[in-house]
């Protein structure tokens, strides 16, 4: 492996001119959501759960949108054992979700049943779907989405990297700078 030939990848995905249009109009899609006193909802599997937790941390904390993640272990395992594993994030939407909010959902491949089942859920409920994925363009989390961010790769770490920045650049852009006091 060529470190430089790495590093040069994240460089091709940060400057992908469609994504940048589609981060800036998902940052306007959420400060609407919040004016209207909708919430994010995030959820992914792995560390795509991880990213949906940090995520979900840092536009209530610092941007001052609800926001919660679908990955406490309680949630998870309860749901999963009433409506099996593909099925819980369709149960959490159904318990938690309110119209005027909006579903962020995160697969690499965008074809992590739980995760599609989820976005064909909040679509028949008539949440917006914001997807970020990566692998084949036209996977079915994507195609089902309002808004897919789209990575061009086959690498997990990669796309998961991408996505954290990408999630994070907008909730900088809400926020209206990248330095801020983490304080109070």
């Amino acid at each position: 492996m060529n470190l430089e030939r790495y590093f040069s990848d994240y460089s091709r995905h940060l400057s992908v001119e469609g994504n940048l249009l589609l981060l800036d109009a998902l940052s306007e899609r959420i400060r609407e959501a919040k004016g209207r006193g909708g919430k994010l909802l995030l959820a992914g599997n792995g560390a795509s759960a991880s990213i949906s937790s940090h995520l979900a941390a840092d536009f209530s904390k610092q941007a001052g949108v609800r926001a919660m993640a679908f990955n406490d272990a309680n949630l998870i395992t309860a749901f999963a054992n009433d409506c099996g594993y593909e099925n819980w994030i369709v149960r959490a939407l159904e318990v938690y979700a309110d119209a005027g909010d909006l579903v962020i959902l995160i697969s690499s491949s965008g074809r992590s049943e739980n995760v599609v089942a989820g976005a064909r859920r909040a679509r028949e409920m008539g949440i917006p779907v914001i997807a970020f994925t990566g692998f084949d363009r036209d996977n079915p989390l994507g195609l089902l989405a309002d808004v897919n961010l789209w990575v061009d790769s086959r690498s997990y770490n990669i796309i998961e990297c991408m996505h954290m920045i990408w999630l994070t650049a907008v909730c900088d852009l809400l926020i209206g700078s990248s330095e801020y006091s983490v304080a109070g």
